[in-house]
């Protein structure tokens, strides 16, 4: 029974590498007598991120308005306002998240009276939020883009001059630079140039604690206002794998129409050969010991384009259904064996290159499935070891449970 078992494990495999190339992510369950596809429940789409996109670097400048106080003296309104200039960079590591660090440096004009002024500045982490394709849909090519953000940060101002400050440092003169913490929140309006450029423009307003600026009076809470623009680089441009669970589910209910066809045949052709034998003379009897494999692979492999250590869209199917397969049964553990066809490249470089493929999945399993990493193995052979006849199809990864 565990011949025949896994004699139909093998057919099943090289049906599924041989005839479609797996092109869609599907749950498969295994009965004794047919295979039929679970429905996918969520039919979201699903992105990934390249390790190298997505980045960007921001240049900009604009000017400062500090409300420190909340009044002025003299009930007079005018405003001071200062030049800035920006320096960040900063991640998008999905369609809607992203992160930020961006620096600031300028200088703060404030208190008619005593024409209070300081040098100062500043730096801020930002969780950066795009709207747009939370609410309208992915699109990388989106001309308009508006992204609110909060931050934490901390600033430090310098060189005060001129009156108007009443916080004494420990020598017991009054200070003349200072720390603070401020929180934030602002908006950016992004405008496409082309896919590694950007033009921004935003808007930030900074909350600092009374003595933000070496005087304490009035209402507790400082604010600076800051209205920036400039110019935003991508690296490596906007890129987001994107991947169906549900996509070209037609496409499995014919690979499984097949593999039911071929268990129907390999059902008969058994039949038949033990109709044969039963009608030769019995031989001698002889105790005959089965071998089977320590470990025998699961269903799921992972193939490779020829030198390539890059999951396609159309395999990411099979990494799907492992980490389903590994969510449904949270006492499984596997080892990644990665291989490399042995007529290309020398034995060094394949092994390298298996390691690179299996380091891809167990990536992907870990950081896009959220599959602990406890639970993963990984195993490079190269192409010292060929686990098919055929060499195109050793340029795979398959799956084997842990002993």
């Amino acid at each position: 029974m565990k011949k025949v078992i896994f004699l139909v494990s093998a057919v099943v495999s090289c049906s599924l590498a041989t005839a479609f190339n797996a092109s869609a992510q599907e749950n498969y369950v295994v009965e004794e007598e047919s295979v039929t596809v679970v429905d996918v429940a969520n039919c979201k789409t699903q992105y990934s991120t390249p390790h190298n996109a997505n980045w960007f670097i921001q240049l900009g400048a604009g000017i400062d308005v500090p409300m420190f106080e909340n009044h002025l003296i003299n009930g007079d309104a005018k405003r001071h306002i200062t030049a800035t200039y920006n320096l960040g960079f900063g991640r998008w590591f999905s369609p809607y998240m992203g992160f930020r660090i961006s620096a600031y440096y300028g200088a703060w004009h404030w208190d008619n009276d005593y024409y209070t002024k300081s040098k100062f500045v500043n730096a801020n982490f930002d969780i950066m939020w795009d709207m747009c394709n939370s609410l309208g849909g992915v699109n990388p090519d989106r001309p308009v883009s508006v992204v609110p953000f909060v931050g934490l940060g901390g600033t430090y101002a310098f060189d005060m001059k001129g009156g108007g400050r009443n916080i004494l440092g420990r020598d017991g003169k009054i200070k003349d630079s200072t720390w603070a913490l401020p929180v934030s929140a602002g908006i950016q309006f992004r405008f496409r140039l082309c896919r590694y450029a950007d033009f921004f423009l935003e808007g930030r307003a900074s909350f600092y604690g009374d003595n933000g600026n070496n005087y304490a009076f009035g209402r507790p809470i400082d604010v600076n206002i800051q209205a920036i623009g400039g110019l935003s680089f991508n690296i490596g441009g906007v890129n987001y794998t994107a991947y169906n669970p549900c996509k070209d589910a037609a496409y499995i209910s014919a690979l499984n129409g097949q593999i039911n066809d071929l268990r129907g045949e390999l059902a008969g052709t058994t039949a038949a050969l033990a109709a044969a034998q039963a009608q030769l003379p019995c031989p001698e009897a002889k105790t005959v010991t089965a071998e089977c494999p320590e470990s025998a692979p699961l269903m799921s492999t992972v193939r490779f384009k020829i030198n390539s250590a890059e999951i396609s869209p159309e395999e990411m199917v099979n990494v799907y259904n492992m980490a389903q397969y590994l969510k449904d049964n949270p006492d499984v553990n596997v080892v990644i064996r990665g291989y490399a066809d042995k007529d290309t490249g020398t034995s060094e470089y394949n092994m390298k290159l298996s390691e690179r493929r299996c380091k891809a999945v167990y990536d992907t399993l870990v950081n896009t499935y959220d599959i602990s990493a406890d639970r993963l193995t990984t195993n490079a052979l190269g192409s010292d070891s060929q686990p098919y006849t055929t060499n195109d199809w050793n340029r795979i990864v398959i799956f084997v449970p842990a002993d």
